[in-house]
């Protein structure tokens, strides 16, 4: 039975420690208020400045629980398992900006011990993000500004038709794909000497060259036909059975700086590149591109939104046929198809500023609010993907920003107050509004992200939902940890298991009423794909691949990693290049049968 709203629940695996347990209380006679949401604007304008001013560290010591979202004491409102982030990216809004919720994750040393929790020892991320207006006339994409901007520049109506849809060769590795590397003199045959039982090595990538800096190298997608990897300037396809070249691998002028992390039902996405190298240049420049040809389809320069609103960085999300992309303060869905406006999502109500958005099978927005300090708060709303009709809305308390989406469909939302140093995971009914709150201490570890322009609300590695449960890693700094089955009707523990081996097990998806789970490589054991039946009393681990020897090294040495589980093959890749020039880097591992 579903918990009843704000009504967080009782019992489960306990109160946090040295707390003792805290008996239930009525729920409040007003509905819950959200996380702290941005500062007041000035009236008559957005107004923020184009670069946050960096704040102080928030490290308060360790401290009781404190309300949830719903506004009530109780077990889950537990010690932040982030820890207190500080440094360049927890980052405030300047004179009249919203206040954008902070993400965990951002770039930062792994924490000691070598534990992968993004939420320990991280510096938080301010986010929001958006794209403004592009008209399709005729078959071409104008790009339409808003006149003059900030920076000097008197911007014109620009219309760039896409090229001839061919894909442009570059610099780019590639290799024959027998599981030998990228060639040379010293290729190595990943599968001589393979063990009985031991898994197949597909074929291996090293990445091309980044800046010293390093670069971003977001998204992996798969189709039946092809492995699609971004990376600094380039986007690199291979043939999913044999690594071999699917096409010739693009080029795109700048960095790209923003992707479609979903694909469409046709295989299609859009990527995002920047405008210049300059520190004023935009992430403004879309391109969509066929997953499965390497074809260019639309193309379109975006504009900047209102007074302060502008495209430096985005966020983008699929669901359908909608591309959904994100200002700072406020949002527009284009036509994937064509490129064409479907609408904007702007500032609404009493100065609440959509910042950030989540795509999938739903369309989730996020909005901070602040028009007196009284009233400050986070909201989370559903969207209509075709018109951007509202469907709901739903508030969270006064202090609580809402930092992450671990599942769209159903919705479940990682929220954190930094003032109380807690955190709390809330799962949402089908048709809105709260269902129930994880009701017991737990130190959980997804990995949510290292890029320093994640400008979306999705990306936590390890956190997997299906329609009745949340599966979630616990932190272990040393040793084996567990897989928790959370029950989404009232945030109780349903079951857990621990690794089968020494090293950390993350779920990566649910398939055939089965969780899927990788177990991590260590420094000195590779790792294997196990599956955990989800239903029944048993939930022991079956072993799906066994990775083999020859590829221990590189499989423990991805720092930061995307994962994907298709068709009985894993998938393993980077998504930050360091640009160090002392060896090759790493960018995407296969295995099979």
């Amino acid at each position: 039975m579903a918990q009843p709203p704000n009504q967080p629940p009782q019992g489960g695996f306990g109160p946090p420690e040295n707390q003792p347990p805290q008996p239930p209380v009525p729920p409040p006679a007003q509905p819950p208020q959200a996380p702290q949401p941005p500062q007041a604007a000035p009236q008559g304008g957005f107004g923020a400045p184009s670069a946050p001013q960096p704040q102080p560290p928030y490290g308060y010591p360790q401290q009781p629980p404190q309300p949830g979202p719903y506004g009530q004491p109780g077990p889950y409102a537990q010690p932040g398992p982030y820890g207190q982030p500080s440094g360049p990216y927890a980052q405030q809004p300047g004179y009249g900006y919203p206040q954008q919720p902070q993400y965990p994750g951002a770039p930062g040393a792994l924490p000691a011990g070598g534990s992968r929790n993004p939420f320990k020892g991280r510096p938080a991320l301010v986010v929001g993000a958006a794209v403004a207006a592009l008209l399709v006339i005729g078959g071409t994409v104008f790009a339409v500004t808003a006149g003059g901007d900030d920076k000097g520049d008197d911007k014109k109506p620009v219309a760039g038709p896409s090229d001839d849809g061919k894909a442009t060769g570059s610099g780019a590795p590639v290799n024959p794909g027998d599981g030998s590397g990228d060639g040379g003199e010293e290729q190595e045959d990943f599968n001589a000497g393979r063990k009985s039982g031991e898994a197949k090595v597909l074929w291996y990538k090293e990445a091309p060259d980044a800046p010293a800096s390093g670069a971003d190298a977001p998204g992996m997608w798969i189709t039946s036909k092809a492995s699609v990897k971004a990376a600094y300037k380039d986007l690199v396809a291979y043939n999913v059975g044999d690594g071999r070249p699917a096409w010739d691998p693009i080029t795109f002028p700048q960095k790209i700086c923003a992707v479609t992390p979903q694909k469409t039902a046709d295989d299609k996405i859009v990527v995002a590149y920047m405008s210049g190298t300059s520190d004023r240049a935009d992430c403004n420049q879309l391109q969509q591109i066929d997953l499965n040809t390497g074809a260019k389809g639309w193309s379109g320069e975006v504009a900047d939104g209102e007074l302060f609103d502008s495209t430096s960085s985005i966020g983008m999300s699929l669901t359908g046929n909608t591309l959904m992309v994100g200002r700072s303060m406020s949002g527009t869905a284009y036509d994937v198809r064509t490129g064409k406006k479907l609408f904007d999502k702007k500032k609404y109500g009493d100065a609440c500023f959509p910042t950030a958005f989540a795509g999938g099978t739903k369309l989730i927005a996020v909005s901070s609010c602040a028009a007196t300090d009284p009233d400050e708060h986070d909201e989370v709303q559903e969207l209509d993907p075709a018109t951007g009709k509202v469907k709901w809305t739903q508030k969270f308390d006064k202090g609580w920003t809402v930092a992450r989406t671990y599942s769209v469909d159903p919705l479940v939302v990682y929220s954190t107050n930094s003032d109380k140093n807690t955190w709390n995971i809330s799962t949402f009914k089908p048709g809105g509004g709260f269902r129930s709150q994880v009701g017991f201490d737990e130190d959980f570890a997804p990995e949510c992200g290292w890029a320093v322009l994640q400008r979306n609300l999705q990306g936590c590695l390890g956190a997997v939902a299906d329609a009745n449960t949340l599966y979630l890693p616990t932190d272990a700094t040393t040793g084996a940890n567990e897989i928790v089955a959370i029950d989404l009707a009232t945030g109780k523990e349903k079951w857990r298991v621990k690794s089968p081996s020494d090293a950390s097990a993350l779920p990566v998806t649910v398939e055939g009423g089965k969780l899927v789970a990788y177990v991590e490589a260590s420094y000195s054991a590779p790792g294997q794909v196990v599956s955990i039946p989800t239903t029944g009393s048993a939930h022991q681990p079956v072993k799906l691949l066994q990775m083999p020897e020859s590829t221990t090294e590189i499989e423990s040495g991805f720092s930061s990693r995307d994962l994907a589980w298709v068709d009985g093959r894993f998938y393993l890749s980077t998504t930050r290049l360091t640009g160090r020039d002392d060896e090759k880097e790493k960018l995407m591992l296969a295995y099979g049968k």
